[in-house]
Parts: C-alpha cells; sequence; structure tokens
C-alpha cells in the first residue's frame, strides 16, 4: 500500500478535468448545505428549535450554537483542500449523530434517518472526484 502524499499514485490515476470539476461543484454544494445548517443552529432560529424537540433533543440555545460552530467548522474544513480529508470524517461523525438520532425516534427510513446517508455519500464522492490521494487511498476498481 503506497502512504498518502501530494503525488498521485499511478493506479489511481490523476483524474480528467470534467471528474475534477464534477467533485468540486458536488463538494460545493454540500458544503453550502453543511454551512446554511451550520448558520442556522448559530443563531440559533426558532425553526431549529422547534425542529429539534420532537426528536428528544433539548431547545438549549448553547448546545445549538454549540453544534453549529462545530459543522460550520467541520464544512470549512472540508472545503480547504489540505483539510479536506479531517473534514469529511469530522462532517461524517456528525452525520452519524443525526441518522443515530432519526433512527432511535423511528422516521422515516428513506426521507429522514438516511439523509445523513446520502450527504455523506456525495460529500465521499465529491471527495473521491477531486483528491487523487483519496482515489489511491479508496480505489473503485482495480
Amino acid at each position: 500500500m503506497t502512504a498518502m502524499s501530494d503525488t498521485p499514485v499511478a493506479s489511481a490515476g490523476t483524474g480528467n478535468g470534467a471528474a475534477i470539476w464534477t467533485g468540486r461543484a458536488l463538494s460545493g454544494l454540500v458544503v453550502l448545505f453543511l454551512l446554511f445548517d451550520g448558520a442556522i443552529k448559530l443563531v440559533p432560529l426558532q425553526v431549529v428549535i422547534d425542529t429539534v424537540t420532537p426528536l428528544g433533543w433539548p431547545a438549549d440555545p448553547a448546545l445549538w450554537r454549540a453544534l453549529g460552530v462545530v459543522l460550520v467548522a467541520s464544512a470549512l474544513l472540508h472545503a480547504y483542500p489540505r483539510t479536506s480529508v479531517l473534514g469529511a470524517i469530522l462532517v461524517t461523525a456528525y452525520l452519524g449523530g443525526a441518522v443515530a438520532t432519526h433512527l432511535r425516534i423511528g422516521s422515516p427510513l428513506l426521507s429522514h434517518t438516511l439523509f445523513g446517508v446520502y450527504l455523506g455519500i456525495a460529500l465521499w464522492a465529491g471527495l473521491w472526484l477531486r483528491d487523487p490521494r483519496v482515489r489511491a487511498l479508496l480505489p473503485l476498481a482495480r
């Protein structure tokens, strides 16, 4: 196994321009969504409080501000190329909490519970398309 470095691994390929731009666009959409979601928690808007209490979470604004900071910081780390993998790992962990919350209360599977999984797949797909180091680490074909 080749260690991750700044130079692309030959077996992973360097990707073509269309794949890289598709990855950037996909990553950009995910980051914009995460920044919006984090920003409404920073305030926190009343819609946040109204939405989380049926999920079993406390209505404490300090908690939601803290989660907003975590989400915005993780999204920004993912947006910056040198820290994109760390950001993707942190966002994946955050989304795991959202999935667990929806599983716990029995939310509809395809629309609510798996939404975090869908977002995580888009996050990692965008990163895979734009970063040859990730393609080397996670090759889809040999």
